[in-house]
């Protein structure tokens, strides 16, 4: 596979779309933590968080359609679930779920950004093996 700059190097990246990148790509950085690496004009622009991707698109000039319902949502991995939701809190992210611990070894909040995307973040608190919480194990990550 060839390493292009341009272009993140993970298999997976989720596109959102906003009315407007740049007010989308200020929030996102302050309110989620997330860092711009590339901006396409003014309609599109990479970011990053840990050693995920994702695009901001434009909504305009039927590129990409806004978030009218929940037809996907981001979840990302955090060091410091608690400390990540005081910062998108006082940001001013709207929470729809308070951190919590589930059985399946994670701790999680999720919130709604600016354009009505769900994002759920994430942190492992413990190893748990799927079969202990009802899951099956396929294969092994």
């Amino acid at each position: 596979m060839i390493r292009n700059r341009s272009a993140p190097p993970f298999a997976v990246m989720p596109v959102l779309s906003y009315p407007d990148v740049s007010v989308a790509v200020e929030w996102l950085s302050r309110t989620f933590g997330l860092v711009e690496h590339v901006r396409v004009g003014e309609h599109r622009a990479q970011m990053g968080f840990g050693d995920g991707a994702l695009f901001v698109a434009d909504t305009s000039n039927g590129r990409t359609a806004p978030a009218t319902e929940l037809s996907h949502s981001v979840m990302v991995r955090v060091p410091d679930i608690d400390e990540h939701y005081r910062v998108a809190v006082a940001a001013g992210a709207q929470v729809l779920a308070e951190p919590a611990d589930h059985p399946y070894g994670e701790r999680q909040y999720t919130a709604v950004d600016l354009a009505g995307h769900r994002w759920t973040f994430t942190q492992s608190v413990a190893d748990v093996a799927p079969e202990e919480w009802g899951g099956t194990t396929v294969i092994p990550w």
